[in-house]
């Protein structure tokens, strides 16, 4: 079963081959048609029947503290929250890109619903680009997501795109700027959140920057796979093993062979034999070839979940072998 409900994309095809395609830059009101995002979250106060049995049906009483959403559309229910739950709709989720797209040079590439409706994105092409050695080329992304179910903050959230094999990395510079998240106690302010982030040049420079010490850096088969069992070692899950750790040992082969050779890009001079390469490995495994019920659910994982949290860590650690 897919996750995603409805999207629309421009260029490439995505990564499940679902999705209804369309040329580029249409307006909002085409993404919205499209992407399956024309409909409201609507609400109402949750009611339930008291002392009902077999023979008569009982009173129906108000629960005021809790509210339902649903779709307008379909009146599909989404969740139960509470009656303090700022609802972001869906239209506010495209509407945060229209002075990106018509003004500031932005180009929407993918939006749509997962989960029938529970969780909403967009996509867009910031128009920044880095070349590294061998052109191997990345290009700046700005995801917008949000759900009503309680399961993601609304994030806005710079990401860059490796044009090779397309594996995505969050743009965390350590100082917490490259994301911004809302909690549902409050109002989303699409303006607010894009001056939070700056919608910055700078924000750009400064990952581009690590991205190329990186590919500057050598790293020995011994460096590559003590890296690999930091970045795939996790706090067990049975308490009995040894120093609280687990290795995933399945994982450390298979991104092993990916930084050997197999990986897409994996031979470019940027990435051979190179802590880009190592990152790389990671980003790759994360959004392809990681255990996942479905494609759907990897990369849900790989944006949001323990996929995105797999590929900070590799991140993080590579950087350590630059400073």
């Amino acid at each position: 079963m897919h996750l995603v409900q409805t999207m629309a994309y421009t260029g490439q095809q995505p990564w499940h081959a679902l999705g209804n395609r369309l040329t580029p830059k249409q307006p909002l009101e085409a993404w919205a048609k499209a992407a399956g995002m024309d409909w409201r979250i609507d609400e109402a106060e949750v009611r339930f029947v008291a002392g009902n049995d077999n023979t008569r049906l009982g009173a129906i009483q108000a629960f005021p503290e809790q509210k339902v959403l649903y779709r307008s559309d379909t009146k599909t229910p989404l969740s139960v929250v509470s009656a303090r739950y700022q609802v972001v709709q869906p239209a506010e989720i495209l509407e945060f890109y229209r002075d990106l797209t018509e003004v500031g040079g932005y180009e929407l590439e993918t939006a749509g619903v997962l989960k029938e409706g529970r969780k909403l994105w967009a996509l867009a092409r910031t128009g920044q680009s880095a070349a590294l050695r061998g052109r191997d080329t990345v290009n700046g992304y700005l995801l917008l997501a949000t759900a009503c179910d309680g399961s993601l903050a609304t994030t806005a959230q710079f990401t860059s795109v490796r044009v090779v094999c397309n594996n995505t990395l969050q743009i965390a510079l350590g100082d917490g700027t490259g994301a911004v998240k809302v909690p549902h106690r409050s109002q989303f302010d699409g303006q607010a959140v894009k001056r939070q982030l700056g919608i910055a040049v700078s924000s750009w420079d400064a990952f581009m920057v690590r991205m190329k010490a990186l590919s500057d850096r050598k790293v020995s088969d011994a460096a590559a796979e003590s890296f690999f069992r930091r970045v795939l070692t996790y706090p067990a899950s049975n308490p009995g093993e040894r120093d609280g750790t687990a290795i995933n040992e399945r994982a450390i082969k298979a991104v092993g062979q990916l930084f050997a050779g197999r990986g897409k890009g994996a031979e470019l001079a940027s990435a051979s034999g190179t802590a880009w390469g190592l990152v790389n490995s990671i980003t790759e495994y994360v959004d392809y070839h990681r255990r996942a019920r479905s494609d759907d659910h990897r990369r849900d994982a790989a944006w949001f979940g323990q996929g995105a949290a797999l590929k900070q860590k590799a991140w993080d650690e590579a950087l350590r072998l630059v400073v």
